[in-house]
């Protein structure tokens, strides 16, 4: 029977790597290097499976991954009315009224809430099921590194999607109320309403993956620190640019609220690649 070893092949691109490699010119693997070549004391050796294994145990894992977004859309549809009103509650004091402009608006719209909502609460199922398949493959710096920025990263962006909910959505929404009143009164057609707050919701969440970049970059050794924090000039313009592109509204307001934390996350991650380096430095000399 055929055997392969999930680390086969990056153990033979190791051991070529180590033949070529002069230790006498006193050159030292960057992080790059480390990671497309790892030294063989980092492969995992413990562990070995057909290849048929592999493809069996990838279609069980797909398989769960989509089982448990099937029962999270259909679980969240049953409760879409609820979900409908959860998500009206910015704009339910300011005496905005929803309407259904065509027949059948308000069935979709209960359909795509449903369905949003449903793959976001089955989104730590379905990651789980990605990460159990490549964990056994990776080696064991790569394991210490992995679970730290999963995780980083659903917080950051279930944070990104709660500071949209709190108070990114309210403040736009409050905007154009504001400056319609006296002038027209807010009749918001249902499905536009819910296109214009999940889709600001998704983007922020998005955008707050961020810091979560710029350690990976770092560990890569891709960018410094030093090099993320001498562009802040640059990072404030692009931050602008991308929160105008990312919110559905045109107000500079509403941009400015996404702006402001898009410029405090990267400087965080930058602050983060820091003390990676200075760590990294001191186990370097120890």
């Amino acid at each position: 029977m055929l055997r392969l070893p999930r680390a086969t092949s990056r153990e033979e691109e190791s051991a070529l790597y180590d033949d070529g490699y002069e230790e006498d010119d006193g050159a030292v693997k960057s992080q790059l290097q480390t990671l497309m070549y790892p030294d063989k004391s980092e492969l995992p050796s413990d562990f070995e499976m057909p290849i048929w294994d592999h493809l069996e145990e990838l279609r069980e894992r797909v398989m769960a991954g989509a089982l448990a977004a099937g029962i999270a859309v259909l679980t969240c549809f049953a409760f879409s009315k609820d979900l409908v009103v959860f998500l009206e509650a910015p704009v339910a004091e300011q005496g905005v009224r929803f309407l259904q402009l065509s027949p059948g608006e308000f069935f979709f719209t209960t359909l795509k809430v449903g369905g949003y909502s449903g793959i976001l609460l089955s989104a730590p199922t379905v990651l789980y099921e990605i990460i159990a398949y490549i964990v056994p493959g990776l080696t064991k710096s790569e394991r210490r590194f992995l679970a730290p920025v999963v995780f980083g990263s659903s917080i950051l962006f279930y944070i990104g999607l709660a500071f949209s909910y709190e108070i990114l959505t309210p403040a736009a929404l409050t905007f154009f109320v504001s400056y319609a009143d006296g002038a027209v009164e807010s009749l918001w057609s249902i499905d536009q309403y819910f296109e214009f707050v999940l889709t600001l919701m998704l983007s922020t969440g998005l955008s707050f993956q961020i810091p979560v970049i710029q350690v990976m970059l770092g560990q890569l050794g891709i960018v410094s620190s030093q090099a993320m924090f001498s562009q802040w000039r640059f990072v404030v313009v692009g931050a602008t640019v991308i929160a105008a592109v990312l919110t559905p509204s045109t107000d500079p307001f509403t941009q400015t609220l996404l702006a402001a934390p898009l410029i405090g996350l990267y400087m965080g991650g930058a602050g983060v690649v820091s003390l990676i380096e200075n760590s990294r430095d001191k186990d370097q000399y120890a």
